[in-house]
């Protein structure tokens, strides 16, 4: 398995696209290609949407190539374009999967909280002017917290909707603000539409309790608008049991 770290703001999204746009799979796996008895077709633990980062997501692929695994990052580094880049790599059994033994998955959502944009952060953190009210955020945070049904914070999803969220957080970095979930899965557009929800709340449009109304019977017309992709970050996948307490 390979750990792989990204910027997708040029990037189509994680997974291919039937059209040929380009994505964080297509060019992993081109370069995957090039190595000898690599079999290029990457499993990753998680699917980002376009422009969504990534520090570290955790892929898999079958392989019988001769190269030393300690030596398999700089290989591929060698030929993947610098928005993409490999962390490092490890031998697994032929069982493991990175989507399917995934224990959970953490996500981060950047904002940006000053009067004036940033030439750095423009592609990689949601620049709100305003005032937040950051407790109100920190007290809704508090309901998403558990296992509940997510129907009305998922956007075009065919799967079941309910999911268990382990950890909720709040972090202030300077004039950054840091959302942060650990979850057993996420379905798609999850992440966002608990952010821009989130700032619903902080912009004083809707109590905390807002929240605990949604996860009890919303749907997604009841919530809060997506929120912009560039904000997010796929953090880490876990492969044990998050833990208790």
């Amino acid at each position: 398995m390979l750990a792989i770290e990204y910027d997708g703001t040029a990037f189509a999204g994680f997974q291919r696209q039937a059209r040929g746009e380009r994505t964080v799979q297509g060019v992993l796996e081109a370069a995957l290609g090039e190595l000898p008895g690599a079999v290029p077709k990457v499993v990753a633990a998680g699917r980002t949407d376009a422009g969504v980062h990534a520090l570290e997501m955790v892929v898999h692929y079958d392989t019988e190539d001769p190269i030393p695994i300690e030596r398999v990052p700089m290989a591929l580094n060698t030929r993947l374009p610098p928005d993409l880049r490999v962390l490092w790599a490890k031998g697994v059994p032929q069982s493991f999967h990175a989507r399917k033994s995934a224990r959970w998955r953490a996500y981060r959502y950047r904002l940006l909280l000053r009067p004036e944009p940033s030439a750095l952060l423009r592609h990689r953190a949601l620049w709100l002017p305003e005032a937040l009210d950051l407790s109100a955020v920190a007290d809704a945070l508090g309901h998403f917290l558990g296992e509940h049904d997510f129907r009305a914070f998922a956007t075009k999803e065919t799967r079941g909707t309910v999911r268990s969220i382990y950890a909720a957080r709040l972090r202030r970095e300077g004039t950054e603000a840091w959302l942060e979930f650990v979850g057993s899965g996420f379905l798609r557009g999850q992440v966002r539409a608990m952010v821009g929800s989130l700032l619903e709340v902080g912009r004083g449009k809707r109590p905390p309790g807002w929240i605990a109304e949604l996860l009890s019977g919303g749907e997604r017309q009841d919530a809060g608008p997506t929120a912009p992709a560039h904000g997010l970050y796929f953090l880490k996948a876990g492969y044990r049991r998050w833990p208790r307490g």
